[in-house]
């Protein structure tokens, strides 16, 4: 058997902090790992036996007394690789206790309400993973992009967003928020590749292109985003996603850090074990 590859944590390479410029990030680099993509493939395969069996231990937990949650929040370009992390990270553990949202264009009825509305009722319960692809990171970007709401309702909406994590917090869930940053020549390349492929047509979205065309205006976006919005209780980790496999490997070492962190035990017996073993024998 291989020598199993040394633990990989990025955060302090990954986090965002007082001064931080999302212009200076090369979105090629590999923060904090010196290996190559076989390293990266085979540290994510080694990581999801930790990864799913602290997750059951949360899951688990959930049928005690403890209120512990997940909810890592994914935002990115389009093409960026938010598909990618919950097919191969959050996809090592069981299901049941993952909770997933998809954000998309706010329907009618959504828009009658505040634009929390929709994201407080996807928030994960005790002892799940909550994952959300897109959120309510989206009413602060893509509507100050596009103008969808006026200056005074974004800066409304930072503040909003900031209690409404804390109050995720004061109920148990610990609040993961990562950027996977691309490139815009990145961003290409992946969008003419969906368009050579028949298998990836499916994929394409010609608004994707009209949104590119605006690049430089969400990339201020961004940073005002993470000006606003990183805390000390939770913060953003903007990750060079130019390589999937490190993508996937940084994020997944992130989610196994918030995990160790809560460090979930297997809840105790509710009956009497011996009594049990008894009439299982005599059964």
């Amino acid at each position: 058997m291989g020598k199993k590859s040394k633990k990989f944590d990025p955060s302090k390479s990954l986090i965002v902090s007082s001064g931080f410029k999302l212009a200076s990030v090369n979105q090629d680099a590999h923060p904090g790992f010196k290996g190559r993509k076989r390293q990266a493939e085979k540290l994510l395969a080694e990581q999801n036996e930790e990864l799913s069996e602290l997750q059951e231990r949360l899951y688990a937990s959930a049928t005690g007394e403890a209120t512990d949650a997940v909810l890592l929040v994914l935002q990115g370009m389009d093409t960026a690789g938010k598909g990618g992390i919950v097919r191969n990270v959050i996809g090592a553990v069981d299901p049941q206790g993952v909770k997933l949202a998809a954000f998309k264009k706010p329907t009618k009825e959504e828009l009658a309400h505040d634009f929390l509305w929709r994201i407080e009722k996807q928030v994960p319960g005790a002892g799940q993973i909550g994952v959300f692809d897109r959120s309510h990171y989206e009413d602060v970007l893509i509507q100050r992009v596009r103008s969808f709401a006026s200056a005074e309702e974004i800066e409304r909406r930072y503040g909003a967003i900031n209690d409404f994590e804390e109050r995720l917090n004061a109920q148990g869930i610990r609040v993961l928020k990562v950027m996977l940053h691309i490139s815009k020549g990145e961003q290409k390349a992946r969008l003419l590749e969906r368009l050579h492929r028949p298998d990836k047509y499916w994929k394409y979205n010609p608004g994707d292109v009209d949104e590119r065309l605006l690049w430089d205006d969400y990339m201020d976006a961004y940073q005002i985003m993470l000006e606003r919005t990183s805390t000390e209780e939770n913060p953003w980790f903007v990750v060079p996603a130019n390589g999937k496999d490190y993508a996937r490997v940084a994020v997944q070492s992130l989610l196994l850090n918030t995990l160790r962190k809560i460090n979930p035990e297997w809840p105790p017996a509710s009956f009497d074990v011996d009594a049990e073993i008894r009439r299982l024998e005599n059964s």
